[in-house]
């Protein structure tokens, strides 16, 4: 296990190799974690190309449209993308759009798939989770060798989580242990993989703390000067059971960002 900051080693996948520039195409290369993949990538000297339906680079996963001439040249390839909305329409993007995403890159001639993950998402029974862990799957017995770092989830996450947990004065926060983790430190292990060779495994990122949400919401309401009152709600069957047992933490990890979540809000506001 190491810190963020720890210096290469022999073999460590979190680390570029070589000094040859490449070509890397980030496919949700404006998005929160992509765009800070992209900006890394781009520090080091590379052609970066940001894919996503509003970019430089048009494409769109749920058809194929605009993949060929986007990932023409390219050696690497980053999916840092999404999938929103309901599991059917998530669907097209995470499943559907992967297996066109790594078609398109064989026919491109692409030597390496970058993948992000979460942690545990193949133990907690909800439908994005399970949506993610198919699209693993793809990845792993795909045509592309590949990379993946799997990360716990987002300080951004837990945010946008409590705050649409929040109505009518009440701050919602079923009994869950979380260990969330600054996107800029996941990017930055996302980068220096995407420099380096296949590896066939995972890289594990994780937050500093494992933290129970309550406290998350009320370190959140103090740092945003919210009234609401935290007000703990279960979360029902097996994937109520999987968050409370920690499910989407991890103490055998890879990397360990430093930045807690008070520090993270703080420079956030």
């Amino acid at each position: 296990m190491e810190t963020i900051d720890t210096t290469s080693r022999p073999g460590d996948p979190t680390q570029p190799s070589g000094e040859r520039t490449l070509t890397v195409a980030v496919v949700g290369g404006t998005g929160t974690l992509g765009r800070q993949v992209a900006a890394a990538l781009d520090a080091a000297g590379h052609d970066v190309r940001a894919l996503s339906r509003h970019s430089d680079h048009p494409v769109d996963l749920r058809t194929g449209l605009g993949l060929a001439p986007a990932l023409a040249g390219c050696d690497v390839v980053v999916d840092a993308g999404n999938g929103t909305g309901p599991a059917r329409k998530a669907a097209r993007t995470l499943v559907d759009g992967t297996e066109r995403l790594l078609d398109a890159e064989a026919a491109a001639g692409v030597r390496h798939h970058v993948s992000v993950d979460i942690v545990g998402c193949d133990v907690v029974p909800m439908a994005y989770f399970e949506l993610k862990t198919a699209q693993q799957h793809l990845v792993e017995s795909g045509p592309v060798p590949w990379s993946t770092v799997s990360a716990t989830q987002f300080h951004e996450f837990a945010v946008t989580t409590l705050a649409s947990y929040t109505h009518l004065g009440l701050t919602f926060a079923p009994p869950m242990r979380v260990q969330p983790v600054a996107s800029a430190e996941v990017a930055a292990v996302v980068a220096g993989v995407a420099q380096g060779a296949p590896s066939g495994r995972r890289t594990t990122v994780v937050g500093p703390e494992v933290r129970e949400l309550r406290e998350l919401a009320q370190v959140w309401k103090r740092g945003t000067a919210r009234h609401s009152l935290v007000t703990p709600v279960p979360f029902p069957g097996a994937a109520g059971r999987a968050l409370r047992s920690g499910a989407l933490t991890s103490d055998a990890a890879d990397v360990v960002g430093r930045t807690t979540f008070e520090e993270w809000l703080a420079l956030s506001r």
